[in-house]
């Protein structure tokens, strides 16, 4: 990292973030939204910061929602350039190595599993998540799907403790509310996961029976 770059990351921080956000919230939800849109294009930005402080700035539920627009969108807009510049001949070489085919097997066997999962910790590496899903050909829905769950998961609880800090460290036992609904919510993301998987194995399957009707007709 240049000297450039870590002059701009130590300015980064919860109170640069919080007076920029008190600054342009004649704006509404735009400055919210866009510093967590920028997030897929600059991996350097601390997630737990950024979302916390919309939590503290826009409250709970206000910096709950624009956090996940602003992520969601950042991740999609990452992933339809990636799953475009795969189309290239040299991303397409790249992907044909031996190593990398067998990552990407492992990946559209799991794809959905493999975002939603990886999507709710709050630190990682959100931009190679974007990308392989990209390079993949995962499919638009699927990811759509696995990143809103996954981002929704991560981004309401840092949001809730951020818009809550001082009762958090008054009354430690509000952490049993937060685990009970990252449960919930990976229950209900796993039941919609084994829909998802049963209604593109039935597609599969019947592909594949139209195919060899038609091979049968044709002989």
């Amino acid at each position: 990292m240049n000297p450039a770059s870590l002059d701009i990351m130590s300015y980064i921080t919860e109170e640069n973030i919080r007076f920029w956000l008190e600054k342009f919230r004649s704006l509404g939800p735009l400055p919210g939204i866009l510093l967590t849109f920028m997030k897929s294009f600059v991996p350097p930005l601390p997630t737990l910061l950024i979302v916390g402080v919309n939590g503290a700035v826009y409250g709970l539920w206000a910096g709950f929602l624009y956090s996940w627009i602003g992520m969601v969108l950042g991740c999609t807009v990452t992933f339809l350039i990636v799953r475009e510049i795969g189309k290239s001949a040299f991303v397409e070489r790249w992907a044909n190595k031996p190593r990398v085919q067998r990552s990407m097997v492992w990946i559209r066997r799991n794809a959905f599993s493999y975002v939603f999962l990886l999507s709710i910790f709050p630190v990682g590496p959100f931009v190679i998540i974007n990308v392989a899903a990209g390079i993949a050909r995962m499919r638009l829905m699927s990811f759509l799907l696995a990143v809103s769950f996954g981002k929704a998961i991560m981004i309401f609880c840092v949001t809730y403790i951020g818009s809550n800090v001082a009762q958090f460290m008054e009354h430690p036992v509000r952490w049993g509310g937060v685990l009970l609904f990252i449960a919930v919510s990976l229950w209900a993301s796993r039941k919609l996961e084994r829909h998802f998987t049963r209604s593109s194995s039935n597609r599969e399957e019947m592909n594949e029976r139209s195919h060899s009707s038609g091979k049968s007709i044709s002989s």
